[in-house]
């Protein structure tokens, strides 16, 4: 019986080996690791409150939809923020985190992840309100900003940048300087941040905090914040941070290994900005730099997100999307680069020359796909200067490139046109051709999946037949060794007694 057994296990093995091989040579095993195409929506189709599309270089919006209502900003407020204390404060100079800033955050805010008498570098600090949106981060140089700035420019003293000193909170808020740096910081700071506003030509803008905690004053308008991204963009310093799709923070007092958090942009079009490529109908929109920006999302503001791109045409488009529902956050990325790409279309359509050669793929390094491959320069990076003479020698050699593969196209015809090409004798075909050029043999290549369930079943049906036919040969020889005559000679009684 064990004999038995193990040639029924052998005949099981064998069958089975014969299924994976003839799976195998029906299936065509595909490893495609591409990204799926995914067509944007038409601007009809976008469900939001408000959008702007201003065209920095001919200082003009050229797509919009209700861009001067007031909407709440949510997180796309630090992108004032970043710029005040780019503009007041040292990057490598380090600022202490105090109980204020973090009080001045919510149980379920977005958060760097600093603790109190955390000191922390500046330029970390920009990072963790840029990327993961740390509102925490955003207190903390709101109130660096403030000190800096009575420092630096105390009541009756030099103005700084946006053409004031201490003097002018002590008049707006009726308390003196001391009390201001004591207590009141981070209104100080929200005050500043309407006077910038205003004084970059926002009529819409009014800041109640650094970090887009909902307030029902504090608000702004798509359009506003278009000429808000375009000033921070003025910075190097600012393109650097929101261009990066990743951050690991460095060791600090509290936080003593380097990489203790490691943190994503919540921008997700910076990883995939082809999808601003083509439009819905899928024209060209000539986008050639896609920056960086600012998402912000709250339960009042809805989501949106402020966006720094640049066209083929060399001008800089500032898009701002506001007021995307609860029930489409899903479609946030989706929505943004619908107005990126029609905003681009109507860019290039209205100064159609060429002036930063290339596409996505030579200015962003992040998921790109074939089509979009680097053709002049794979290590610059969105935010640098383009030269002039750069621009034309790539120019000239995408030109010289086209005319050589023409010529040599044309010389090849031409050589093989006047070639005569000796009629080689047909080849006979082999077995296995003869067998695939069958019609059965086809249909079933065609029918992959048919044919696998087809082939299964037919090799189960084999597999419990071999099987019946084992176990009856098995039964006929028990049956034979039972009618057998037993052989042994006969012995009486007396034979075993000696």
């Amino acid at each position: 019986m064990r004999s038995a057994n193990v040639k029924n296990t052998k005949i099981v093995s064998l069958l089975l080996t014969v299924i994976f091989v003839m799976m195998n040579m029906v299936l065509q095993v595909a490893a495609d690791v591409d990204q799926p195409e995914l067509t944007i929506p038409t601007l009809d189709q976008i469900n939001c409150r408000s959008y702007c599309v201003y065209d920095k270089t001919a200082d003009s919006i050229i797509l919009s939809l209700n861009e001067n209502e007031k909407i709440y900003p949510a997180s796309m407020t630090k992108i004032m923020t970043i710029q005040l204390g780019l503009d007041y404060l040292d990057s490598d100079d380090y600022l202490t985190v105090t109980q204020n800033a973090m009080d001045g955050t919510t149980y379920d805010s977005t958060m760097m992840g600093l603790s109190v008498g955390e000191i922390v570098e500046v330029s970390e600090l920009y990072y963790g309100m840029m990327l993961p949106s740390g509102n925490d981060a955003a207190n903390v140089v709101a109130e660096g900003v403030i000190s800096a700035l009575f420092e630096k420019y105390p009541a009756g003293g030099d103005v700084g940048p946006d053409g004031i000193n201490a003097s002018y909170f002590e008049e707006e808020m009726g308390l003196t300087s001391e009390e201001i740096v004591t207590s009141y910081k981070l209104t100080a700071f929200a005050k500043l941040m309407t006077l910038r506003a205003t004084n970059i030509g926002c009529t819409g803008t009014n800041f109640v905090n650094p970090n887009g905690l909902h307030d029902d004053n504090h608000y702004t308008t798509a359009s506003d914040l278009t000429l808000i991204m375009a000033n921070a963009a003025l910075n190097e310093d600012f393109c650097k941070v929101i261009n990066s799709p990743t951050h690991i923070f460095q060791a600090t007092n509290v936080h003593t290994e380097d990489g203790w958090s490691m943190v994503k942009n919540t921008n997700s079009l910076l990883s995939d900005p082809w999808l601003c490529a083509r439009t819905a109908e899928g024209h060209d929109t000539h986008i050639t730099a896609f920056v960086g920006g600012k998402t912000g999302t709250t339960s009042m503001a809805g989501t949106g997100m402020t966006v720094y791109t640049v066209n083929e045409n060399g001008h800089e488009l500032f898009i701002s999307v506001c007021g995307i529902p609860g029930d489409h956050y899903a479609y946030q990325t989706r929505y943004v680069a619908s107005v990126t790409a029609y905003g681009h279309l109507a860019c290039w359509e209205s100064d159609p020359v060429t002036v930063i050669p290339g596409n996505l793929g030579d200015y962003q390094r992040f998921n790109i796909p074939d089509s979009e491959a680097p053709i002049y320069d794979p290590l610059m990076v969105p935010g640098d200067k383009l030269e002039k003479d750069f621009i034309e020698e790539a120019m000239e050699e995408e030109e010289s490139s086209k005319q050589n593969t023409e010529e040599t196209i044309t010389e090849s015809t031409m050589e093989f046109n006047q070639q005569v090409v000796p009629e080689e004798p047909p080849q006979e075909k082999t077995r296995y051709e003869r067998f695939l050029e069958n019609p059965v043999v086809q249909l079933a290549i065609e029918n992959k999946v048919a044919t696998i369930l087809v082939l299964i079943i037919v090799i189960l049906i084999l597999i419990c037949i071999i099987l019946l036919i084992v176990r009856s040969i098995n039964r006929m020889k028990r049956k034979r060794r039972l009618r057998r005559p037993n052989m042994r000679p006969q012995r009486s009684a007396g034979d075993y007694i000696r």
